[in-house]
């Protein structure tokens, strides 16, 4: 369908990101379903720490056993034996216990992700067609890309790493503050504060580098997605540097973010590694006094040095992690917030289909009439389209509605779909508003050939199929038949095997529209909609084509929208549209009788006058 006029207001102003605790509430119920791999991974991770922090206190044991004395030579060779023996176990199920929490919580992980991103695509299509319109197919396919694949790295990082850490912290001050005295649990924690403060301090100013270079990112994402989309457009008018240009001042200006990025993350390593470092020397120095003073063996060194590495390996990374945590917020809250957009056009609380609001089980036919009872409709209140418009088709009926473009012809198929509301009148089907029945029901029984079709990058037989979804070869191929275009697919090397191309480009704009016939005839639904449905045919075929709608509207409900008044003469009213308005109707033989506009439209149309025509029509 057209799309010119129809410029939509724009869209309602984002209410800003929400709070990374209001992020992980709205995440919570989807890993909650998996609520029994939840506690065993948290058990393993639980069983890992322990594991871990018991192999220093081995360690100890195993460097405090190697002091015995020369004149005891079994237990030189029973005790460091079992020693090694227990320390290499407890290596082995620290790996364990790590590979079993990741084993059993990867379909958790897994699970969440798919069911969010199919929710989020479900969403998308229930949204209305101004939000379609508006938005930017590139960015927004970005941000729902980095909202999966952040539910990955914030279960990996959170619960892999953060919550990890904390609970081996908690263990081993726990047993410097028992086994020694107070000063190491205080120099630890001191150091772990100050570390943490740091990292979250630096980290949080940090932010605001990596969202500008997400943004320059999706942008130079979207330039190049609708760049290339536009491909022909591009070569048309021979702009190929000129996009170049476009997409590399969007890839300059992501260098200079991913720059700034960088460098304040090298400021923030350096620090933390002095704040390790201060700490590990004043620990190790308590730890060499005490020792030295007697207070303390060997064994407690090496294990006080073997807890600070443990501690300070993850926490090395905490600046990355807490980064990549609130990054992972922020994406996810960003695909969040698509599927939280509030939908325009929704269903009525307890709406029905059509055929159970008429009182009929599925499948019973109805009269499909279609009635529009004074609809006034704007895409901006500034700029009304449609104003005071009513008509009737009859069940079994064809209307043709001609007019100018701009005239509002496509709106009425937009409204009959319910891509929009209307803002005053109604309009019904079978008698029933169709505001007040499901979405669904009312698609399922509209079928339509648009005047720009688009279609799948996929096979010509899928493209067709998809009018029924099931529907077997031979009924694919005799709808094929029946829009003239079963010929042109068997001659080619792979018949009905053989790919459209993006958006249909591989084929002309008469196999297009051929294709959209077809898969418009297979679907067979009882309302038809044909907006200039064979305007990019050649006559010959436009002819033949015209014969089979025709034939194939007998006993259907069917709104023809069209500029050529010699496609729409045998209609059973014919409806003349300007600036929003009905201003005829009538039969064909009628409205020439009449003398008014559409016998003047006619007559430019039958005389060869095509310049006068376009001006008339504003073409």
């Amino acid at each position: 369908m057209r799309h010119g006029g129809d410029i939509s207001p724009p869209a309602p102003a984002s209410t800003g990101p929400r709070s990374d605790w209001s992020t992980l509430r709205r995440l919570f119920p989807y890993l909650w379903q998996y609520k029994w791999r939840v506690v065993a991974a948290l058990g393993f991770m639980i069983g890992a720490k322990l594991a871990n922090v018991s192999v220093p206190l081995l360690l100890k044991d195993l460097v405090d056993a190697m002091s015995i004395k020369p004149g005891n030579p079994a237990a030189v060779l029973v005790v460091p034996l079992g020693l090694l023996v227990a320390y290499g176990l407890l290596r082995l199920s620290t790996s364990l216990f790590t590979e079993l929490r990741e084993l059993v919580f990867a379909k958790a992980t897994q699970g969440a992700a798919r069911s969010i991103a199919l929710e989020t695509f479900r969403h998308l299509h229930s949204l209305s067609l101004r939000f379609h319109l508006e938005r930017q197919t590139g960015g927004m396919t970005r941000d729902i890309e980095r909202g999966v694949r952040g539910i990955e790295s914030l279960i990996s990082y959170s619960l892999y790493s953060i919550l990890p850490t904390l609970i081996e912290v908690a263990l081993v001050l726990t047993i410097l503050a028992v086994k020694f005295d107070a000063w190491f649990a205080w120099i630890t924690g001191v150091a772990l504060v100050v570390y943490i403060v740091f990292t979250v301090s630096v980290t949080e100013w940090r932010t605001q580098f990596r969202r500008e270079a997400n943004e320059f990112d999706s942008a130079a994402h979207t330039k190049a997605v609708d760049s290339l989309l536009n491909y022909e457009t591009v070569k048309y008018f021979n702009n190929e540097a000129f996009e170049a240009r476009r997409y590399d001042e969007s890839l300059e200006r992501l260098r200079r973010a991913r720059l700034k990025s960088q460098t304040t993350l090298s400021l923030l390593n350096t620090g933390q590694q002095m704040v390790i470092a201060i700490g590990l020397v004043a620990m190790l120095w308590r730890a060499t006094v005490g020792v030295v003073e007697g207070r303390m063996t060997l064994g407690d060194l090496v294990m006080i040095n073997a807890f600070m590495i443990q501690l300070y390996i993850p926490l090395n990374f905490l600046g990355v992690l807490y980064r990549e945590i609130k990054q992972s917020l922020t994406d996810l809250d960003k695909m969040f917030t698509l599927m939280e957009r509030e939908r325009e056009v929704a269903d009525a609380p307890g709406a029905l289909p059509l055929q159970l609001a008429a009182g009929q089980p599925e499948g019973t036919p109805l009269e499909w009439a279609v009635r529009f009872e004074h609809v006034n409709f704007a895409y901006e209140p500034a700029r009304p389209i449609l104003h005071d418009v009513s008509f009737e088709i009859p069940a079994g009926r064809t209307v043709a509605v001609v007019g100018p473009s701009g005239s509002g012809k496509s709106t009425l198929a937009r409204l009959l779909y319910r891509f929009y509301d209307v803002q005053q009148g109604r309009i019904t089907i079978a008698g029933h508003d169709i505001r007040e029945v499901t979405q669904s029901s009312v698609r399922q029984a509209i079928g339509i050939v648009p005047q720009d079709t688009v279609l799948f990058n996929d096979t010509v037989e899928y493209n067709i199929a998809y009018g029924r979804p099931g529907a077997s070869r031979a009924e694919v191929e005799e709808a094929a038949k029946a829009a003239r275009i079963h010929g042109f697919i068997s001659s080619t090397p792979k018949g009905y095997g053989t790919m459209v191309g993006e958006r249909g480009l591989k084929l002309s704009g008469g196999e297009k529209q051929r294709v959209a016939i077809a898969r418009t005839l297979l679907k067979n639904p009882p309302i038809l909609i044909f907006d200039e449905a064979t305007s990019a045919l050649d006559s010959a075929n436009e002819r033949a084509i015209q014969a089979e709608l025709r034939s194939v509207a007998q006993h259907k409900t069917a709104l023809v929208i069209a500029h050529r008044l010699s496609t729409v003469v045998d209609a059973h009213e014919i409806l003349v549209m300007e600036a929003g308005r009905i201003i005829e109707r009538g039969t064909h033989q009628a409205l020439l009788a009449k003398g008014g506009r559409y016998a003047d439209m006619w007559a430019l149309q039958q005389s060869n006058e095509p310049e006068r025509f376009v001006e008339v029509m504003g073409m």
